[in-house]
């Protein structure tokens, strides 16, 4: 099966006229525009929606007191519906304290270890996703907003190399497949551009809620190329460029995704 996909994206990309440089603003377009009917059901009733176990989780543990200080989210930041309004729009962005680029997960990890004195949610633990699910919901509509910190735009120019270089033994890069043949299909199914606007989703393939992360890796083990390590700053660079690539379109998250 790994061997026929393998053909199939090599066929694709050598036998179409491939598209030159990013995709117009005017042409950006969300995975969920290519979705079957059933599943873009499934994303729009959250009765229906599997993600929206992991928001259920997410609200309660919101309010739940964690580590030495015995303070909850809720204590700092109180109403969720209101103070992460519009939040995940924003994120990744750059952070001066750290002096390099957060993400969400890394953001709510970061207040568990210096505000609640707690232990840090491991990578793609239920609690870390039904956190991020949870707040991420709050932005469910809102315009993703690139970010216009000059200090970002070194993360937003590396993320950029990093999207357009080929790697990997089928020597592939990102942009090969979300920018020059985006629409078409592989193995039946619609190539999409890539956008990060429903992170973290629940995709059918995985029968469970993801961040943008494992779908980064999930890409690399498809192009044969070398896993980073999870906390690798190319994976920061590549989120926050992903965001910046995909501003005007307005966040689904918790999505569904095939």
């Amino acid at each position: 099966m790994i061997f026929r996909v393998c053909l199939a994206v090599l066929a694709i990309l050598t036998a179409s006229q491939l598209q030159a440089g990013e995709i117009a603003p005017e042409q950006r377009r969300s995975a969920y525009d290519t979705m079957s009917a059933g599943t873009r059901a499934m994303q729009d009733d959250d009765m229906a929606n599997p993600a929206t176990l992991w928001v259920l989780d997410g609200e309660a543990l919101w309010s739940q007191p964690a580590g030495a200080t015995q303070k909850s989210c809720a204590d700092c930041h109180g109403d969720a519906k209101i103070s992460m309004k519009g939040r995940a729009a924003r994120y990744p962005q750059f952070d001066a304290t750290t002096g390099g680029v957060v993400d969400l997960e890394q953001q709510i990890n970061y207040c568990r270890r210096e505000r609640q004195k707690a232990t840090p949610l491991a990578f793609e633990s239920h609690e870390l996703l039904a956190l991020s699910a949870w707040v991420s919901l709050q932005s469910r509509g809102a315009r993703i907003e690139a970010s216009t910190d000059p200090a970002a735009q070194k993360a937003i120019e590396a993320g950029r190399r990093l999207f357009t270089e080929r790697r990997g033994q089928l020597n592939l890069s990102c942009a090969q497949c979300h920018d020059d043949n985006w629409g078409r299909s592989l193995a039946g199914a619609t190539i999409p551009q890539g956008h990060p606007n429903g992170y973290p989703l629940y995709r059918l393939e995985w029968q469970s809620l993801g961040s943008m992360r494992r779908r980064l890796r999930n890409c690399l083990s498809g192009m044969r190329a070398e896993l980073w390590p999870q906390d690798a700053p190319e994976y920061d660079d590549l989120e926050i460029y992903l965001m910046s690539r995909a501003s005007s379109l307005t966040m689904e998250s918790p999505a569904v995704r095939p």
